[in-house]
């Protein structure tokens, strides 16, 4: 069975608008480099066919994983107000017990993740840990550097 991938509609959406791009656009724009490489003549000692080659090779692999995407999402209903627990699309805003300092999260599928920027994926240590729990709730993740806790001050959709 393939895997599910987990997208929020917005995530979706820009998924296939980056796939029509990569089909129209950037599929005649890497045809026109390996054209414009022929054209050099030998292709044995040619660099800039062999660069036009390894960008569609790219270019081809970046459709693929995107059209695998595409055939086996499933939307996540960031609208559904059904009880408080943390599912994918909450906003958490959790204690770092250790550091005494307030963090926010947003818990998203595996394909929108952004660590840096707050967006963790409900597949890591920290989104597992998060996920079914509620506004009071104290949890434990397993870091590499050992055991984490926080607090869960607020939940929000």
């Amino acid at each position: 069975m393939a895997k599910e991938y987990k997208l929020s509609p917005q995530r979706l959406q820009e998924l296939q608008e980056e796939l029509n791009y990569l089909k129209t656009v950037r599929e005649k724009e890497v045809a026109e480099l390996l054209k414009e490489a022929r054209s050099f003549g030998d292709l044995s000692e040619n660099s800039e066919y062999d660069e036009a080659k390894n960008e569609q090779g790219k270019l081809h692999s970046r459709i693929a994983q995107v059209e695998e995407i595409l055939a086996n999402y499933v939307v996540i209903d960031e609208e559904d107000t059904a009880g408080d627990y943390i599912r994918l699309g909450s906003t958490v805003t959790v204690l770092d017990k250790e550091f005494d300092e307030e963090q926010v999260y947003k818990v998203v599928g595996s394909q929108e993740a952004d660590p840096m920027n707050g967006a963790i994926s409900e597949d890591s240590p920290f989104g597992r840990a998060l996920l079914g729990k509620n506004a009071g709730d104290d949890i434990t993740v397993d870091a590499p550097a050992g055991p984490v806790e926080y607090k869960i001050l607020k939940v929000e959709r």
